[in-house]
């Protein structure tokens, strides 16, 4: 076979309708629109149009609240879990996956349910007041994961105390002000004393 020898299968292709060709052709005139109305317009209406009347996409309920683009999904483990590990274990990320309790690629929360009689070293990205209180009630330690959230300089200047105001000087009085029109002030000249 030849690349010219290529041709589309049999009924694939169609020649294209020929509308508005004349009264003859059966398709002239209206060109299959039929009589007047809104489908005959060229316009048409667009998707989702129902005439005038409420659109289905606007008449159902719609779920309530949103997605929060910023929400951290954690692998949670319960304190009650942790007690299969021995005396002195250190319990980190790798630990806690090899055992089947978190999954892949997340972050750790270890939560404060069920109780722990174990000495424990935790590592996780973070930690419920009451699964820290439990870790460390049994003699055990924990360790935060990650950095801290680190505040750019205009935070941690909002944050600074601001100092107080200086005490200010009270303004000085103004002059008082000469009424127009009104002839100048005469000025005493200072009389000398009589002399003896």
């Amino acid at each position: 076979m030849q690349l010219h020898d290529l041709k589309p299968s049999p009924g694939a292709h169609r020649k294209a309708r020929r509308v508005g060709r004349g009264t003859g052709s059966g398709r002239g005139k209206t060109s299959g629109r039929g009589q007047k109305g809104q489908n005959a317009r060229s316009e048409g209406f667009r998707l989702g149009f129902e005439g005038g009347q409420m659109p289905f996409s606007q008449r159902i309920p719609k779920l309530p609240g949103f997605k929060n683009p910023f929400k951290k999904i954690y692998s949670v483990v319960n304190v009650s879990k942790l007690s299969r590990f021995a005396d002195g274990t250190k319990v980190d990320a790798v630990v806690l996956l090899e055992a089947g309790l978190v999954h892949a690629g997340e972050e750790i929360k270890v939560l404060g349910a069920g109780g722990l009689k174990r000495k424990l070293v935790v590592e996780a990205h973070a930690f419920s007041t009451s699964a820290r209180e439990a870790i460390e009630k049994a003699g055990g330690s924990v360790t935060v994961l990650g950095q801290p959230r680190k505040i750019g300089p205009r935070r941690t200047a909002a944050k600074a105390p601001r100092p107080l105001p200086e005490a200010t000087p009270p303004p000085a009085p103004k002059p008082a002000r000469e009424k127009k029109g009104a002839p100048p002030a005469a000025v005493e000249e200072a009389t000398p004393p009589d002399e003896a």
